[in-house]
């Protein structure tokens, strides 16, 4: 039989192995919500996830497809001179403006926006012969997805990130074709678009698309590198942009305009280009791949993401997340997708040209557009360079 010191001993240490034990319990329970938790916001953007609401804003491919076709078909000698020669604002950058002036002149800024107008009135429709009618490649949100598929996950996961929800008032910074914003609307009714875009020809689609389908959506052109922005202060519940930063010359000044005319605690959605920590701008291999990538995506800054989180902040935003939207922070499975589908494309134009049953220009076109896309998979590859870079930031409430 146990003496008295001796049972309280017992007694004191199976009450702390009791409470070690609870300890561990609610330690595990933590990491168990944890988990499930995670398990769910992975769930939320995968494609098990799409459902007929988010399918129902696609468009017909075929519809699509022949209509860029005729489009294309049809430009003038002009409209293709005119968007060979607005490749030469890629080999440029904003931050370089002596480099700027002495290729554009005094007026570079306006330039550039007539180059963009060029280059976009024709390269919106080359793009919806294929799986980027949206104009930009996805980040990789699940590797069993087409890439229109991981454009639905992706664009879920903006509103998500941005809190959209029935009656909102929502930004479209730079809306191409205006199919996000569709995707907005139809995935949330009752939520209205407004959309802006340097290009008349894309933001007439966008209209007539939008149109077509009873959305509330509106769409407006006009350049952000033209300040101000055409709207009221605190008017919009959001705002979200992909991949368009690159074309603004003054990226703080544009975010003092976005933090004006967005609401206290606001939310902000950013995909963009940047270039990463890994790029060596003293690398002469680097720097070929970089001069060959650049037009291939669009790209007239080059920012990092430092530089980009400092220009949001500078506005008096706080970022809620950065971070490589894809899965592993690599894009190239979905790169080398598109880039296979037109290569195969451009095989198949350069046949009917040669047999006189497209004219000559569809082979002007298109080996530009197929020129470099294995110098983009291997920039991603390498870590170099990112399109799917992700910033979210919030206007703190007043």
């Amino acid at each position: 039989m146990a003496t008295p010191d001796v049972a309280a001993s017992d007694s004191s240490s199976h009450d702390g192995l009791v409470a070690d034990e609870k300890r561990q319990a609610a330690l595990n329970s933590v990491f168990r919500s944890q988990r499930r938790r995670k398990h769910r916001d992975s769930d939320e953007f995968s494609l098990d996830s799409l459902d007929r609401l988010d399918r129902a804003s696609q468009t017909d491919r075929l519809k699509t497809f022949r209509t860029s076709f005729r489009y294309l078909r049809n430009l003038t000698q002009q409209q293709v001179d005119d968007y060979m020669a607005s490749y030469v604002i890629y080999s440029l950058d904003w931050n370089d403006p002596k480099a700027m002036e002495a290729a554009l002149g005094p007026s570079y800024q306006s330039r550039v926006d007539a180059a963009l107008q060029a280059y976009y009135g024709v390269v919106n429709h080359l793009c919806a012969l294929g799986s980027v009618e949206k104009m930009y490649i996805p980040p990789l949100m699940d590797k069993r997805a087409s890439v229109l598929e991981n454009q639905l996950l992706y664009e879920r996961a903006i509103a998500h990130s941005i809190g959209l929800k029935a009656g909102d008032s929502v930004l479209d910074l730079g809306c191409g074709r205006g199919r996000v914003a569709a995707h907005m609307a139809t995935a949330i009714p009752g939520v209205k678009v407004t959309g802006i875009n340097v290009d008349p020809n894309q933001v007439g689609q966008a209209r007539e698309f939008n149109a077509e389908r009873s959305l509330p959506n509106e769409f407006i052109v006009k350049s952000f590198n033209q300040p101000p922005l055409p709207f009221a202060d605190s008017q919009f519940d959001a705002l979200y942009q992909i991949q368009a930063l690159s074309l603004c010359e003054d990226l703080p000044a544009l975010f003092k305009e976005i933090y004006r005319i967005v609401k206290p605690g606001a939310r902000i959605s950013l995909l963009d280009w940047v270039s990463l920590p890994a790029y060596d701008p003293t690398n002469a291999e680097q720097v070929e791949l970089m001069r060959r990538v650049k037009p291939l995506i669009g790209a007239v800054g080059t920012p990092t993401p430092a530089s980009l989180e400092q220009a949001v902040k500078s506005a008096g935003f706080v970022v809620v997340k950065s971070e490589n939207a894809s899965v592993g922070g690599l894009q190239a499975p979905l790169i080398d997708k598109v880039d296979i589908y037109f290569r195969g494309m451009r095989q198949m134009i350069l046949a009917l040209v040669k047999l006189r049953l497209l004219p000559p220009h569809f082979k002007t076109l298109i080996d530009r557009l197929c020129l470099d896309g294995q110098a983009f998979v291997k920039m991603d590859k390498m870590r170099l360079i990112t399109t799917s870079y992700w910033v979210v930031a919030e206007k703190p409430l007043q």
